[in-house]
């Protein structure tokens, strides 16, 4: 008996966090689904699994991906389109909606929470933003009727033009035409315990102004940085200061205990020639630095205790998305799963076929490194780690006579 106990500790150990693979609590992916060629859920599943990455967003409810992730260790975050908000303010529309697209799946799927709508507030359609808050009730009160609530949170994503003002980030507040609807979406946060989501992207910003922003700063890179000149507190890269500037928007209001998290970010592999900065280099250097953030599990200045929850955009490229190229182009990968561009992070994607083969089976997977030499003593510590447990497992095993 202790021979099988040190088998599986052993076996364990195999797989820990101290053999460097990727197992970031904080850091989700966006599987958006624009796109005339992308893999079926079951090889995005695949994928998400070689990756180590445990958590998603869907811009939808597509039922084959509901299905397919079910019984699997990825928990989503479903949408309810921007299209459907005026449908599901009816409390017995929205307990329909939730009947239909989330009860039948949770919880063999791991469904943890619904997006109403997305950047309703900056949608620029008027009406639209009049059915946020009492569709975001409706679909909490369908939950709550279901018994879903205490498993399944309701919020939306924000995009950050959202802001009036975002610099330095203790001025930060909300734009006054949207400030009475956002003290409502902000009780029923606070009174569901649920998150403000925003999607930021320091690249705009770069792009908006190369010449007075530095780029090592949105990039992570090493850099003097900022100090607030108010709170005194300091910033060495443009995200956290974006996301503190949300922060402070709330409490001007009010709620100053809200937790913030940012539901998109990411950096454009290629852009059109006026998206300065749109570039495979750039992209591999924010999203390899974002998620070393994320590895240590740290929060922003003005919440340093509060580890801040990720979402990179995005998992695939979508050829279908309108708008400049850059939109196209946002993807860690391609649709056929080969890497978009060189992460930094020793993602090793290996496709192995023979001529005298029918099938062809390809892996990802990234690793804690940022060079090929640690990747290859990553594998030669698990290759370690399975002669050893093969030996063990002779001792243990009855023997064939």
């Amino acid at each position: 008996m202790s021979m099988i106990f040190h088998v599986f500790l052993l076996l364990s150990l195999c797989f820990s966090d101290h053999f460097g693979v990727l197992r970031v609590a904080s850091l989700g992916i966006n599987y958006g689904q624009v796109g005339s060629n992308l893999p079926p859920p079951d090889k995005v599943l695949d994928l998400l699994s070689s990756l180590q990455i445990t958590k998603a967003k869907i811009y939808d409810t597509n039922p084959q991906i509901l299905t397919t992730f079910a019984n699997s260790n990825v928990e989503l975050i479903v949408t309810v389109e921007n299209q459907m908000l005026s449908v599901v303010m009816d409390p017995q529309q929205a307990l329909q909606w939730v009947t239909t697209h989330v009860q039948p799946y949770f919880p063999a799927t791991k469904i943890t929470e619904i997006a109403v709508g997305n950047e309703v507030f900056t949608d620029g359609d008027t009406y639209l933003v009049g059915y946020l808050v009492p569709a975001m009730v409706s679909i909490h009160g369908a939950l709550v009727q279901l018994g879903l609530d205490k498993y399944i949170k309701v919020s939306t994503p924000n995009s950050l033009s959202v802001l009036q003002e975002s610099f330095p980030p203790s001025a930060g507040s909300f734009k006054s035409e949207v400030s009475g609807i956002m003290s409502q979406y902000l009780r029923f946060l606070a009174s569901t315990g649920s998150p403000f989501w925003i999607n930021a992207y320091p690249y705009f910003a770069y792009k908006g102004a190369p010449d007075n922003i530095s780029l090592d700063y949105v990039l992570f890179n090493k850099n003097p940085g900022m100090v607030d000149p108010y709170t005194k507190l300091h910033y060495d890269n443009m995200l956290y200061a974006q996301v503190d500037a949300v922060v402070y928007a709330m409490s001007r209001l009010g709620y100053s205990g809200i937790e913030v998290r940012v539901a998109e970010t990411g950096w454009p592999s290629k852009g059109d020639p006026d998206e300065v900065g749109a570039t495979p280099t750039n992209a591999a250097v924010y999203n390899r630095n974002l998620v070393k953030r994320q590895m240590r599990n740290e929060g922003t200045p003005l919440r340093p205790n509060t580890r801040l929850e990720v979402y990179l955009f995005a998992l695939f490229n979508e050829d279908m998305k309108p708008g400049p190229t850059s939109e196209r182009n946002y993807g860690l990968f391609e649709p056929d799963g080969s890497i978009a561009y060189n992460v930094g992070l020793s993602a090793l994607s290996t496709t192995s076929s023979t001529s005298t083969s029918t099938s062809t089976s390809s892996s990802s997977s990234f690793f804690l490194t940022s060079s090929s030499d640690k990747a290859a003593k990553l594998g030669f510590q698990s290759l370690v780690c399975w002669m050893f447990v093969y030996l063990l497992a002779l001792q243990v095993l009855p023997r064939q006579h």
